[in-house]
């Protein structure tokens, strides 16, 4: 396993989002942090998604701690999956741990109140408005916005979709796709970050299809299709 992802913290890890991660993750061989401003709670769902693992026969590494400590443990990649209205406060508290590693910001700026419809930020997306807040020194990755936590958190079903991933740094993008692949998806290079604008804009529409009862089907993703033959 590559050492720079042989410990991987998730920032919000006891979200849905976050813990479809940290059970995908840890199925894959990857050890994890879960962080959390309540510590215990993160210590809780640990445990809960540890014996949620062992019952399939997997024994995990996922571990529960506060926020600061979490990203302290982290190797090299901090995952950041916290409500859109904490994202700007939780990194600022973080900025100064997040020095020599690599920010994975999964958050979608979805309305208040409105999950079908988005409000991008001033600097044109999450994404953007991350690396502008940390600063060029830390690269930022914007990835796995559009999958559903609860495809995440169905291990019977392999994620059915492909992970659009964008960022200025080249190689924090390659760590980040490595990564993400151990679960068993396709990772693309979708561009810098200000592709970010259009990938974060896609998770609304895909949530308006999801719940439409013109639609047969919950939980779609986006998938990329090669041409018949390739």
């Amino acid at each position: 396993m590559n050492d720079a992802t042989n410990k991987v913290a998730i920032i919000g890890g006891t979200g849905p989002q976050g813990k479809g991660l940290a059970l995908r993750l840890a199925q894959a061989g990857v050890s994890v942090v879960l962080g959390s401003r309540d510590p215990a709670k993160a210590q809780e769902t640990a445990l809960q998604l540890v014996s949620t693992l062992a019952e399939l026969d997997c024994q995990a590494d996922i571990t529960g701690m506060s926020m600061e400590d979490a990203t302290n443990a982290a190797d090299s990649l901090v995952i950041l999956s916290v409500p859109y209205a904490g994202h700007d406060a939780t990194l600022t508290k973080l900025a100064p741990l997040l020095v020599g590693k690599v920010l994975v910001d999964i958050v979608v700026p979805l309305a208040p109140g409105n999950p079908k419809a988005v409000v991008m930020p001033e600097a044109g997306s999450v994404t953007e408005s991350a690396q502008l807040l940390l600063g060029d020194a830390i690269p930022v990755v914007g990835a796995l916005h559009n999958v559903s936590a609860i495809t995440l958190n169905d291990l019977s079903r392999s994620i059915n979709c492909d992970i659009l991933v964008c960022g200025n740094d080249l190689n924090a993008k390659k760590q980040v796709m490595a990564l993400i692949e151990k679960m068993g998806t396709k990772a693309y290079n979708a561009g810098l970050a200000e592709s970010a604008r259009c990938i974060e804009a896609l998770t609304p529409i895909l949530i308006r299809l999801n719940i439409s009862k013109d639609v047969p089907f919950s939980h779609a993703g986006v998938r990329i299709c090669p041409p018949d033959g390739h």
